[in-house]
């Protein structure tokens, strides 16, 4: 289950060796949360150090990020993703201790079976999820912060304290709820007239070319519409720091910036660079 930090890695200039960083919108973090968030601690947002909380669990800044990339297992593709409190999902719990227990986790940390901790193939370090045993109604509190299970039909892996909790340390497995109660390792109290907190990310996107005559942008474009299928391939004007009109070919549609990151690495992109919408 251990999940190995990938070094990020990304070119910062255009095609042609020209410079057109004006058209370039991604200057922030890929990730932060909105929301009423005074409950949680900044640090996760600002990056300036690990993010610790009480009982020993961290998710450093950089870790978060690596936890993000799209990863493979078995040869199944996993895609990490962002959620909001109140999101739910179904499915098969199992549990995990003795053979496990002192490993590291996805996250950095040691796993401990008597901590209240799961893992999740896709949702965020740190997310705060309400289990419920949908089979006696039990349910627990666990903090994310590990990838897994990566056995077909199972949605979550308890730790052993976890398992207890719900009532599965002896059956091994069942069926459960989840649901997202916070982030950050803090579970999120509503304020009155106050939304609940969600972590979003904007629709990450990659400029593959800027072409001065729109046949080549167009010819661009369906060269990108087969090697990038399932994402959407557009041409959208833009200037160079001369004003002289450019067609930008981008692809929209990747769930996080690391994604992207691996789009153009994977596919060898010079001067490909990262948009947000």
């Amino acid at each position: 289950m251990n999940f190995k930090t990938i070094l990020l890695i990304i070119a910062s200039f255009l095609i042609s060796g020209c410079s057109f960083s004006n058209l370039n919108p991604f200057k922030s973090e890929p990730y932060y949360i909105e929301g009423d968030d005074s409950y949680l601690d900044t640090t996760i947002r600002s990056g300036n150090k690990p993010v610790r909380y009480k009982g020993g669990g961290y998710t450093s800044p950089a870790r978060y990020k690596a936890t993000m990339k799209t990863y493979v297992v078995k040869g199944k593709v996993y895609h990490p993703t962002y959620v909001a409190v109140g999101d739910t999902m179904t499915g098969i719990a199992s549990w995990y201790g003795p053979n496990f227990h002192g490993l590291q986790t996805s996250n950095g940390e040691t796993y401990n079976m008597y901590d209240k901790t799961i893992a999740h193939k896709t949702w965020p370090m740190d997310t705060m999820v309400r289990v419920t045993n949908l089979e006696n109604g039990k349910s627990t509190i666990a903090r994310i912060n590990d990838r897994g299970p990566f056995v077909a039909g199972r949605v979550v892996d308890c730790s052993y304290a976890t398992a207890k909790d719900i009532g599965i340390d002896k059956k091994g497995t069942c069926r459960v709820k989840l649901e997202v109660v916070g982030f950050a390792g803090k579970v999120y109290k509503p304020s009155s007239g106050k939304p609940a907190p969600k972590v979003k990310l904007t629709n990450f996107g990659v400029q593959v070319g800027a072409f001065a005559i729109l046949a080549n942008a167009k010819a661009a474009k369906a060269k990108y519409e087969h090697i990038a299928a399932g994402k959407r391939v557009v041409i959208k004007d833009g200037k160079d720091n001369s004003g002289q009109l450019l067609h930008r070919v981008l692809i929209m549609g990747f769930g996080s910036k690391e994604e992207a990151l691996d789009f153009i690495r994977d596919n060898n992109i010079a001067g490909g660079f990262i948009i947000r919408e």
